[in-house]
């Protein structure tokens, strides 16, 4: 079973070039069952990315461009009156698909931030008195420009810390971008691409199932344990520290450390979790759920730099 998630794990690397941490953290939160938020620049292939994971993937893909004017109902689907039985019906919206690309998400106004809320966090949507389900596979990819703020609506943090993962992807190095330009050119001139894998939605749930059963010592578990209340206890173990975190993470992030410690630790072929996979998804899972202080931002303290301190002040068992 991980053989095809290593085959899906080298299609993406083949169509998103010099981005393994984007296509790593994509499949991890397929794996942990959760939604990411990606930030950088535009033009890095987060949509490629994503399109090509819908590729691999049984399921339906939908890409939405959040606009300041968009509505909750353009997300979640409005009741249709139909004259000729003199009922309402619902008519789906695009949330009713297995993997939804949300555009730079953080240009739609607080309603519409409200109705993905409740989609991310509860598999559900609720319009007028109805509750309808979503599909079990269920997996959003956000995104986030952070050059351009003008006319944006900063996500809060509710919604933040619903996501499993926060990716910052950056250009690439000389080599790469020229590779790109190779890759596209084929493209244009329609030469052979490589065949997407075709990985079953059951295949998916049967490696979630797999991955929980992993090997995660009492240890291990403390550790994370340990981590996280180090964000919001950061006097304990430095005072430095406590001068730069004003609120640490919530135990929605001691759940999804620990998923996506698992999932790195099965992607890597190995039946239990290590120290090491813990501290590779550290960053990505804590980077969007603490808040630091003025006076770290005066200082020009970035958020990875407090998280990086905090990996070297918990002892590792």
């Amino acid at each position: 079973m991980v053989q095809a998630f290593t085959e899906l794990k080298r299609y993406l690397d083949s169509q998103v070039l010099g981005q393994p941490a984007l296509t790593e953290g994509i499949l991890i939160a397929l794996l942990a069952n959760g939604h990411l938020l990606v930030e950088g620049p535009p033009g890095l292939a987060k949509t490629r990315a994503v399109n090509a994971l819908a590729q691999g993937v049984e399921g339906d893909f939908h890409r939405i461009q959040f606009t300041p004017d968009l509505l909750p109902a353009d997300l979640t689907g409005t009741d249709i009156y139909r004259p000729e039985t003199g009922q309402f019906e619902f008519q789906t919206g695009p949330l009713f698909h297995h993997i939804i690309l949300a555009d730079e998400i953080n240009r739609a106004p607080a309603k519409v931030q409200s109705a993905l809320l409740e989609a991310m966090a509860e598999k559900q949507i609720t319009v007028g008195r109805s509750t309808y389900p979503l599909p079990e596979l269920f997996l959003v990819m956000a995104t986030q420009n952070p050059l351009e703020q003008e006319g944006t609506y900063p996500l809060p943090e509710a919604q933040l810390d619903r996501f499993l993962l926060h990716l910052n992807v950056d250009y690439p190095d000389a080599d790469t971008e020229l590779a790109i330009l190779q890759l596209t050119r084929g493209e244009a001139l329609q030469q052979t691409t490589p065949k997407a894998p075709q990985m079953t939605q059951a295949d998916i749930f049967a490696a979630r199932k797999t991955i929980l059963q992993l090997h995660l010592a009492p240890a291990l578990e403390q550790y994370i344990v340990a981590l996280v209340l180090a964000s919001r206890q950061p006097a304990n173990y430095d005072q430095q520290l406590s001068q730069w975190l004003a609120y640490g993470a919530s135990p929605r992030a001691t759940i999804a450390l620990e998923r996506c410690a698992r999932a790195k630790a099965w992607l890597d072929g190995r039946d239990f979790v290590t120290p090491d996979d813990i501290q590779a998804v550290f960053h990505n899972v804590l980077r969007h759920r603490i808040i630091l202080t003025y006076a770290a931002e005066a200082e020009g303290i970035k958020t990875d730099a407090v998280l990086t301190k905090i990996l070297e002040l918990v002892p590792v068992p």
